[in-house]
């Protein structure tokens, strides 16, 4: 009820299986928990985390300057509350190797199934914007194996993103993402694809899971889930989707409020506290105290 009926482990133990499994795993983005008990209950595979979005929802742009403290208990407090797997995005690590090895340590104590780790410098840039600047391979390379050797529960994945396509060329992120998986990386997220052909180059190349991320508004063109199968990938991430609808309805409603002065004419736009109570299921509350349920809305 409070918490989940799986645990941490058993929930990373479900995402290696269906890693396995032949077909395409969805992870939507989760900005809280409740969003995270609607996922679970619509049927998805599994919740994504974004670091984007944390550092957005604390009204900062997605440039590195969260703290591993930040990110982590925000994502422990949106995982908690679903039965599904969920990967953390950690930016570029929060320093250096040994700070890399701390976060992971500190990911799988909170309950999280998996995170990815990227190879921009610090301060980072949004993956599908222009100018990133990246870091050597071989530092890249030393933080990801501190990651692989941090981790206690062989079931948490670790994931290599590289940004390197951009600057670098598409063969040169695909041996970036060689040397990745070399270093113990267990799945390759290669950020900005630009078509199904750079999709296909890293699938031919690299033969640990392909994650693919089907964000708005960027480089990348929105392939669906058949597309997707099709290209070999493993795992695609919906990053902010969730919050741009969310945030969307929020700007449109406020607007009807100020020019209208009321909300009376939009009710039939907004979820209905009964929905709302589904979701938490505060009917199940009721089993410990008659007096928490006893009215009918």
């Amino acid at each position: 009820m409070l918490f989940t009926t799986k645990n941490a482990a058993e929930k990373r133990a479900d995402l290696r299986k269906a890693l396995k499994s032949g077909k395409l795993l969805q992870f939507p983005g989760s900005y809280s928990p409740m969003v995270s008990m609607l996922i679970e209950q619509k049927g998805f595979d599994g919740l994504y985390i974004s670091g984007a979005v944390l550092a957005n929802d604390l009204g900062l742009p997605d440039i590195g300057m969260t703290t591993l403290t930040e990110v982590s208990m925000r994502g422990r407090q949106i995982a908690r509350t679903s039965n599904l797997p969920s990967l953390i995005d950690i930016d570029t690590g929060f320093g250096e190797p040994m700070s890399v090895a701390r976060s992971v340590m500190e990911l799988e104590e909170l309950g999280i199934s998996g995170c990815h780790l990227e190879d921009q410098v610090n301060p980072k840039r949004c993956g599908h914007l222009d100018n990133k600047q990246i870091v050597t391979r071989e530092e890249m390379c030393k933080k990801v194996k501190a990651a692989a050797d941090a981790k206690r529960d062989q079931n948490f994945l670790i994931i290599a993103r590289t940004d390197a396509r951009a600057s670098e060329g598409l063969d040169a992120a695909i041996d970036r993402a060689k040397a990745y998986v070399d270093a113990g990386a267990e799945m390759i997220f290669p950020e900005a694809m630009k078509d199904e052909s750079e999709f296909e180059a890293f699938r031919k190349a690299i033969d640990v899971p392909i994650l693919a991320n089907m964000t708005e508004f960027g480089k990348s063109k929105l392939l669906n889930k058949e597309q997707l199968e099709n290209l070999g990938c493993n795992l695609v991430i919906y990053p902010v989707t969730t919050v741009r609808l969310a945030m969307k309805a929020v700007e449109d409603g406020l607007d009807h409020i100020k020019e209208k002065g009321s909300q009376e004419a939009i009710v039939d736009q907004m979820q209905h506290r009964k929905r709302l109570y589904e979701i938490l299921r505060y009917e199940d509350y009721n089993k410990f105290d008659q007096d928490i349920f006893n009215f009918k809305l």
